[in-house]
């Protein structure tokens, strides 16, 4: 497609046309310069296209559903991310969809969040490698993505309303990083505005974030669509770089554009530049359609692989797992028969299968089962209830399936509480009364509250493992595979706990974000705080020991990378995956930071008694925070620690490495400046540090006052500098002699 010479030849009409979608899912086509329409579907844990031979408009094909964003972060695994992609990849190509809608990388800010499940964690970091992976696998089948939603879509609370106050660090480090890893590292086709506001401006109208941030500093240069429904004012959604709004506005939208730009109100040029990203996108689509054909049982298989890897042992006393086929065992709850495996919403997915727990058992032995508890309404079934208990009395060990229907968590609401439904715990508390060797397996897309923890001897979190979960479960109960997955999200004990609690989901449409840059495990871990389970946390049916840590260098500049490495050992009978975590901590810094932030982690593979080596790079990221006053990453020189853990709160190995910078900040002192200020700098020592001495030995009596020099100079520490001139008897000491001396300071400081 020659798109210079097709720009000149559309008419303004037609350039405003091209601008939104011909319908719910497809693109506009101008058939007299042979622009042919694509389409885009939902994802992104599976496809969601509608099927066009239905009656049902909102009926999708036949499908495979993977495991969701919540539990695909917990296998901390790129490898199989991008291979999940590629699956992806080929299903697009085989329905001819141009661009899948996901991966969503947003930051999971408070547990409530109806959508969490469709996201992958609280730390960007993990976030960014999770979601890059992902990209990467689905276009290399040459299918676009739509990295969503950007950004800080952090609750479904009037999410196409609200107005979300958040200072420019956090949004930085924080709710910006993972698109902006996910940008540069593998370069998505397309990018998905969310619907809320971020410091008054709608994302979809937000030049500072489309432009200012996406394009010119990340130097992006695919497609900007917007969230279905999400454009407020379309005319100011191109000057911003909104090039694509979706779905279809029925030509009222692009009439707006048409007499925008005859008026003056938006240039030929704005317009273009959006025009032209739509036509790149539409050609790159047509030359990377290929014929494929998709084989849904391999990937229902590598469905349940993936799940495998994703879930996470939370507790196993007196190694109760794996259960042993010789056992007399029940498989008590709803969920052992029909499993929840997915969200509710846009993300739903029409599977062509589901494998339950119940029925991957058979494979294993014969097992006893009761349903416990009914999921379409949160009330006590007493004969359900008294089958369950009766199954638990005559069986060695009990495995009750649980966690929240889909009337707790979807798309278009938050939760309310952290709570699972009352006839679930009910059904706990009662079995415990009459067996004690249970297990439970958790099927939920976010944290909930375990008031039961101290009643079960085991607790397997699976997430919303996708349609194949059922034969990973089991898979994973017998010890057929052995557990890997650690938690990509703190667990707090009780939502009250949570950074965001006050300020969640906001009074009206106004929601400040002020606990900034302290979320999940940066927030528990500065505070100190109890948590029921830490970021990073999982256990297996083995045991690993961490050695022989070696840092590359003890002084390096900023501009360098620090190689890291550690051996790792099975010390174990049984073979089996560990997630090594990588966290850095800034010892002294001028500037409030976190405790430690993850910054690396590898997955190992090993045999029993096998050591692997294994290897961590850091550059200047790893080390800076985003400093507003140079609209840049900083890093301060001085000590950092490296931590090599099992998990945020079970380091095993840390070392020390001192980062020198050669970037300075800009200062300039004022006559209210404080004396602290001053000498926190070298220049500011040699101008004032001798006279500060000096005032501070006159000021007070050091021989007989009781106060010694230390004491003083902490007092006169917290002193604008203002207050020299009072403290100090002689006449020539004013006003006119600071400004001069403060003009010699500013001066050596910009020199």
């Amino acid at each position: 497609m020659n798109i210079k010479k097709i720009l000149k030849e559309l008419t303004l009409e037609e350039k405003a046309s091209l601008c939104s979608g011909a319908d719910f899912w497809h693109t506009k086509a101008i058939e007299r310069l042979a622009i042919p329409q694509i389409m885009v579907s939902d994802g992104p844990h599976g496809l969601r296209k509608n099927a066009e031979d239905s009656s049902n408009p909102q009926e999708a094909i036949k499908a495979v559903c993977f495991p969701s964003a919540t539990a695909l972060a917990c296998s901390f695994d790129r490898n199989l991310l991008n291979a999940m992609g590629k699956a992806l990849g080929e299903e697009c190509q085989a329905e001819k969809v141009s661009v899948i809608l996901g991966p969503g990388c947003n930051i999971k800010r408070s547990p409530l969040c109806g959508r969490n499940f469709e996201y992958f964690s609280e730390d960007p970091y993990l976030a960014t490698e999770m979601a890059a992976a992902q990209i990467k696998g689905v276009q290399s089948k040459g299918v676009g993505t739509s990295l969503k939603h950007f950004a800080a879509n952090n609750q479904e609370t009037r999410r196409m309303t609200v107005n979300e106050r958040i200072d420019e660090r956090t949004l930085r480090e924080i709710y910006l990083a993972a698109f902006e890893g996910a940008v540069k590292q593998a370069s998505p086709w397309t990018i998905m505005c969310s619907y809320n506001r971020i410091n008054g401006y709608h994302s979809a109208q937000n030049k500072w974030l489309l432009t200012d941030v996406l394009r010119n500093d990340w130097g992006y240069d695919g497609l900007v669509m917007s969230d279905w429904g999400a454009v407020d004012d379309r005319v100011a959604g191109i000057k911003a770089g909104l090039d694509l709004e979706m779905p279809a506005s029925f030509g009222k939208n692009d009439k707006l554009i048409v007499d925008a730009v005859n008026s003056g109100k938006l240039s030929m040029e704005a317009l273009d530049k959006c025009v032209e990203r739509v036509l790149k996108l539409v050609d790159k689509a047509e030359e990377s359609r290929t014929p494929t054909e998709w084989d849904m049982e391999a990937h229902h298989e590598l469905a349940a692989k993936i799940a495998e890897q994703c879930a996470v042992l939370l507790k196993n006393d007196d190694d109760i797992l794996p259960l042993s086929k010789e056992d007399k065992i029940c498989f008590i709850g709803e969920f052992a028969d029909k499993p929840r495996y997915q969200g509710g919403g846009s993300s739903h997915i029409n599977s062509f299968k589901v494998t339950s727990a119940l029925e991957a058992a058979k494979k294993f032995c014969k097992v006893e089962y009761a349903q416990g508890y009914i999921t379409y309404e949160d009330k006590t079934d007493p004969k359900l209830l008294e089958q369950a208990v009766e199954c638990a009395k005559y069986n060695d060990k009990v495995v009750i399936f649980a966690g929240l229907p889909d009337s707790f968590e979807s798309e278009g609401f938050d939760r309310s509480h952290m709570r699972m439904p009352e006839c679930q715990l009910e059904l706990i508390r009662e079995v415990s009364k009459v067996n004690k060797n249970i297990v439970v397996v958790l099927h939920n897309g976010a944290p909930i509250e375990l008031p039961f923890f101290d009643d079960i001897k085991g607790l397997l979190e699976v997430y919303l493992g996708g349609q194949a979960i059922g034969k990973a479960t089991c898979d994973l109960l017998f010890g057929e595979a052995v557990p890997s997955g650690k938690l990509a999200e703190s667990w707090c004990m009780k939502l009250e706990d949570n950074p965001s609690y006050l300020n969640f989901p906001g009074v009206g449409d106004e929601l400040n974000y002020r606990e900034g840059i302290f979320v999940g495990y940066r927030y528990y871990d500065k505070k100190k705080m109890e948590v029921r389970f830490p970021f990073g946390y999982g256990l297996s049916y083995t045991t690993f020991e961490y050695s022989d840590l070696v840092i590359s260098e003890n002084e390096i500049s900023d501009d360098k990378t620090l190689t890291v490495s550690c051996n790792i050992t099975n010390t174990g009978s049984r073979a089996g995956m560990e997630i090594v975590q990588l966290y850095v901590s800034d010892k002294e810094s001028s500037v409030a930071r976190p405790v430690k932030e993850l910054k690396g982690f590898e997955k190992v593979s090993l045999r029993p008694g096998e050591t692997k080596k294994v290897f961590f790079s850091l550059d200047k990221r790893a080390f800076a925070y985003y400093e507003t006053a140079i609209n840049d990453w900083f890093v301060e020189y001085g000590e950092f620690e490296i931590m090599i853990g099992a998990s945020s709160r079970d380091i095993r190995l840390s070392g020390s490495v001192y980062v020198n910078s050669e970037a300075r900040l800009p200062v300039q002192f004022t006559f209210n400046s404080t004396v602290g200020d001053v000498l926190s700098c070298s220049e500011g020592r040699d101008v004032f540090g001798g006279f500060i001495e000096k005032i501070c030995r006159g000021m007070f009596d050091i021989s007989g006052s009781g106060i010694g020099m230390d004491m003083a100079m902490a007092m006169i520490r917290e002193s604008p500098l203002r207050c020299l001139i009072t403290y100090d008897s002689r006449p020539e000491i004013n006003r006119i002699w600071l400004q001069e001396m403060l003009d010699k300071l500013n001066g050596m400081l910009e020199g």
